[in-house]
């Protein structure tokens, strides 16, 4: 019957052994890593060689002209005769007055009061004012128009006898300066004589 199996340990030259073995691969590696790959060089002596030539067309030749594509005529234009155009003679100038055209002189000198009323366009009676009818104050007089004839207009009155109040002179000359006549129908002067009593103005 065999005894007890019993671990032995293997021998001491083996475990050197791998151990050196294991460096050597390192070391190895080591210096082949070092070691600098360098491309190999390339003989290009065998290579081939062409040669390219170029023909370059000199600048200064001309560039051709275009062809002339041939432009049809346009139809000729008709002759349209002209119109006939008579000549008018000028209008004859007249003779035409330079200034302001003056309406007909009408009744020369003064006229009275009932002529001045028939050639009236606009007379209005004076009015009694106020503070002579409160006081009473009454009174003749006789009143002056000058008039332009041309247009009709009363251009002043003035009394050439006072009625003996200034209120009611006032109020005549104030109210006859209004009056309007037909232009050319009036004499440049119209005499009014005018009266006041309690009832108003009458002339």
């Amino acid at each position: 019957m065999a005894g007890p199996l019993l671990y032995r340990p293997p021998p001491r030259w083996q475990f050197w052994t791998a151990l050196g073995g294991a460096l050597a691969v390192h070391v190895g590696a080591v210096a082949i890593a070092g070691i600098k790959h360098e491309a190999p060089v390339v003989d290009l002596s065998q290579i081939p060689t062409a040669t390219v030539e170029a023909m370059l067309q000199p600048e200064d030749q001309p560039t051709p002209p275009p062809e002339d594509i041939p432009i049809q005529e346009p139809p000729p234009i008709p002759e349209v005769a002209p119109e006939f155009h008579e000549e008018k003679p000028p209008p004859p100038k007249t003779n035409r007055p330079a200034g302001p055209v003056k309406a007909p002189q009408g009744v020369t000198g003064t006229m009275s009061i009932s002529g001045a009323k028939a050639v009236a366009i606009f007379a209005p009676k004076p009015e009694y004012p106020y503070e002579a009818r409160s006081r009473h104050v009454t009174g003749s007089g006789v009143a002056v128009l000058s008039v332009d004839t041309a247009s009709g207009n009363v251009t002043e009155a003035s009394m050439a006898q006072s009625i003996g109040s200034p209120i009611l002179d006032n109020s005549t000359v104030t109210t006859f300066r209004r009056w309007r006549f037909q232009p050319g129908k009036c004499a440049p002067r119209v005499k009014v004589p005018i009266t006041y009593t309690m009832t108003g103005a009458s002339y």
